[in-house]
C-alpha cells in the first residue's frame, strides 16, 4: 500500500494502480477522453497528465501507478495549459459541426473544451478528411468527427472480442475502422452498438429511423403500434436527467400515448411467450436425451440477443444447431401484431406498421433480417433505441417527468415479472428455470423470493445446478438429474464459455447469452455512459418491478394462456413453428 500525496492531499492505495484511480478516492476528478472502465488503459489521448514532482515530463495518469512517496499535482499552470493544448489540437483536427451533430451537448470533447475554457482553435490547418460509412442496418461512422482515442477498438476487440475496427496508418493519417479501408457491412461486426456507446464524440452513432416513424404516424392509412423492451424502462429516465434506476413504466407509456401511437404494447408479452416457446424446448431436447437416448444439441443456447446470434453465424457456424429455434421476443411480437392481432382490430398485416423500442442496436439489424416476413410482410418495420425515443419525446415537446402513470394497451400489454427480468444478465435463464421446474414438479423453483443467487449480478460468466425431484409423472424420466445452467453477458465472456463447452471442458444443458456486458440493461443503444454502478442500479431496478408484480412466472400470463387457445394452439406447434421459430446459417468473415 504506497503512501503518496496528490494536490498535498495524503492517500494510501493498493500497489499497481493508477494515478487517476488513486486520484479518484479522494474526489478529484482527471479528465480523460480514452480511459475505459475495465480495459487495460492506453494513454492515447494525453488529457489526463499530471504533475509528478523529480518527473522530467508530465506523466499520463491512467498509464501511470502509483509510487511510495509520489508526490502528485493534478491542476498545476503547465498541467492545465498541457491539457488545454491537447484539446486544441484535437479541435484543430475534429471535421464536426456541433450545431448539427447527433452528439451535440452529449459530446466529451465539447464538455471537456468547456471545463478547459478553450474559446478559440489557435491551430488552423488541414482537418482529417470525412467519411462517411452508413453501410450497416444499426450504425453510421463518420471518420471526419474521429479524434483517435481508440475506445471503440477496445471495446470491440478487448471486451466483446470481435475485432471489427483497427487503428491503420499513422500520425495524422490515423484511421480507426475496418481493416483495408471496408465498410462495416464488409467484416465480422455484430452491430451490438457497444462502439457507439463509448465513443466520446459523434463519430459511431445508431442510424437513426426518427423520421420514418413521424412519417408513419402521420400516415393515416397506417396503424402504428409500437412495443417497448423490458430495459429501457429502467434507463430512459436517464434522457431527462432522472438518476440511473428509476423505473418509468407508467410515464413511458403515457409519453408514446402523446407521440399518437395507435396501440402501446409490451415486448414483455412476448418475452413470457418466448419462455413457453424455448423452455418447452429444451424439454423435448431433455426428453431425446435422457428417455429416447438420442443424439440432439445440447447445450441449447438463448437466441433472444441478436448480436449474439450473428456472433455465432460468423465465429461458430458449426454451433448454430445448439442455438434456440425461437426468435426474439421483438420479432415474435412482429409476427403476432401483423396476424393475430391484425385480425382483432379488423387490419391488414400491410396496414399495420410496427415499431419497436429497444436498448439495442442490434435490434435494427435484426428487424431487417430476410427471414424475418412470416407474416407476409415485414415483422418489425422499424426499431428504435433508447436514446432515439428520448429524443423524440423532446422533439414533441412532452414533459416527461410530468406525464400520469399509464398502462400498456391489453391483448398484448399484458406480462409478467418473469419477462422483466430478461433485461437482465441471468434474468432469460432464471425465467425459464422458473417455468420448466413447474412444469417439470408441479412446484415453484426452491429458491426464496423465485431468485437464484448464483445467476444474478453483473459478473461475466455464471453457473448454477439445479437437480429435479419429485416429478410429476410425465416427466418422472427426469427425476434425480442435475440440470446444469450457465450465463455469459458481453461477448469476450460468451467466446470463453463456447471454447470450454466445445473442448469438453464445461458441459451443461441450457446456456443464456447475451451480446452486452451486464445484459440489455447495459445495451449500445441505452443513454450514456454505461458504467457498471449505472447497470447494477438498472439491474436492481428491474429486480423491483419483477417483485411488485403478483404474476412473475410466464406460464401464469392469461393472454399468453389465451393466444394459445383462440390462435397458436400448443407450443412448439405447427404456428407457433411458423411464426415464432426460425433457422440461421453460417455468415462468410472477410
Amino acid at each position: 500500500m504506497p503512501k503518496l500525496t496528490i494536490d498535498g492531499c495524503p492517500v494510501e492505495v493498493p500497489e499497481g494502480t493508477s494515478i487517476l484511480k488513486a486520484a479518484r478516492t479522494i474526489g478529484v476528478a482527471i479528465p480523460t477522453l480514452c480511459q475505459m472502465e475495465n480495459v487495460h488503459a492506453i494513454g492515447a489521448c494525453r488529457v489526463c497528465v499530471v504533475e509528478v514532482e523529480g518527473a522530467r515530463s508530465l506523466a499520463a495518469s491512467c498509464v501511470m501507478p502509483v509510487a511510495e512517496g509520489m508526490k502528485i499535482h493534478t491542476q498545476t499552470q503547465r498541467v492545465r495549459e498541457a491539457r488545454k493544448a491537447v484539446v486544441e489540437l484535437l479541435l484543430s483536427e475534429h471535421d464536426g459541426d456541433c450545431q448539427v451533430c447527433d452528439r451535440n451537448d452529449d459530446c466529451e470533447l465539447q464538455a471537456l473544451a468547456n471545463k478547459l475554457n478553450v474559446k478559440i482553435v489557435p491551430y488552423p490547418g488541414v482537418r482529417t478528411s470525412g467519411g462517411i460509412d452508413d453501410s450497416t442496418p444499426g450504425l453510421v461512422r463518420d471518420s471526419g468527427k474521429c479524434i483517435k482515442c481508440r475506445r471503440c477498438v477496445s471495446v470491440c476487440g478487448q471486451v466483446q472480442e470481435v475485432g471489427a475496427l483497427f487503428p491503420q496508418f499513422r500520425g495524422f493519417k490515423t484511421v480507426i475502422g475496418p481493416a483495408f479501408g471496408a465498410d462495416l457491412d464488409k467484416v465480422a461486426c455484430v452491430q451490438c452498438g457497444q462502439c457507439a456507446a463509448v465513443c466520446p464524440v459523434g463519430a459511431i452513432t445508431e442510424k437513426s429511423n426518427i423520421e420514418e416513424v413521424w412519417a408513419a404516424l402521420d400516415d393515416k392509412s397506417k396503424t402504428v403500434v409500437v412495443q417497448v423492451a423490458p430495459a429501457v424502462r429502467a434507463s430512459l429516465g436517464e434522457c431527462f436527467g432522472m438518476a440511473p434506476g428509476t423505473l418509468v413504466t407508467g410515464k413511458m407509456v403515457a409519453a408514446l400515448r402523446r407521440l399518437k401511437f395507435d396501440a402501446v404494447f409490451d415486448t414483455n408479452f412476448t418475452a413470457d411467450l418466448t419462455i413457453i416457446e424455448e423452455g418447452h424446448e429444451l424439454l423435448h431436447r431433455l426428453t431425446t436425451a435422457v428417455k429416447d437416448k438420442g443424439e440432439v444439441a445440447l447445450p441449447q443456447f438463448t437466441s433472444c440477443s441478436p448480436g449474439w446470434i450473428r456472433y455465432m453465424e460468423y465465429f461458430y457456424p458449426e454451433m448454430l444447431p445448439y442455438l434456440s429455434t425461437c426468435k426474439s421476443p421483438q420479432q415474435m411480437f412482429g409476427a403476432l401484431a401483423k396476424t393475430y392481432w391484425a385480425a382483432k382490430v379488423g387490419k391488414k398485416a400491410e396496414d399495420i406498421f410496427v415499431v419497436s423500442v429497444m436498448p439495442c442496436h442490434a435490434k435494427k439489424s435484426e428487424s431487417g433480417r430476410p427471414e424475418m416476413t412470416d407474416s407476409g410482410v415485414r415483422d418489425v418495420d422499424v426499431a428504435l433505441t433508447t436514446r432515439e425515443l428520448g429524443r423524440m419525446i423532446k422533439q414533441a415537446g412532452i414533459d416527461f417527468e410530468r406525464m400520469p402513470e399509464e398502462s400498456m394497451d391489453s391483448l398484448m400489454g399484458a406480462s409478467t415479472g418473469a419477462a422483466d427480468i430478461f433485461a437482465n444478465t441471468g434474468g432469460v435463464m432464471e425465467a425459464a428455470l422458473r417455468t420448466v421446474w413447474e412444469v417439470v414438479t408441479g412446484r415453484e423453483l426452491p429458491f426464496l423470493n423465485l431468485h437464484v443467487p448464483p445467476l444474478m449480478g453483473l459478473e461475466g460468466i455464471k453457473h448454477a445446478e439445479v437437480t429435479i425431484a419429485g416429478a410429476v409423472p410425465a416427466w418422472s424420466f427426469l427425476e434425480g438429474v442435475t440440470v446444469k445452467v450457465a450465463v455469459a453477458s458481453g461477448l469476450g465472456n460468451a467466446r470463453k464459455l463456447v471454447e470450454k463447452i466445445k473442448s469438453g471442458e464445461a458441459s451443461y444443458h441450457f446456456v443464456e447469452i447475451m451480446t452486452c456486458p451486464g445484459g440489455c440493461i447495459g445495451g449500445g443503444g441505452q443513454p450514456r455512459t454505461t458504467t457498471n454502478e449505472i447497470r447494477q442500479k438498472r439491474l436492481e431496478a428491474i429486480y423491483r418491478e419483477d417483485e411488485g408484480k403478483k404474476l412473475r412466472k410466464s406460464h401464469e400470463n392469461p393472454e399468453v394462456a389465451q393466444i394459445y387457445a383462440e390462435f397458436l394452439g400448443v407450443p412448439l406447434g405447427e404456428k407457433s413453428h411458423h411464426l415464432l421459430h426460425t433457422e440461421y446459417a453460417a455468415r462468410a468473415r472477410v
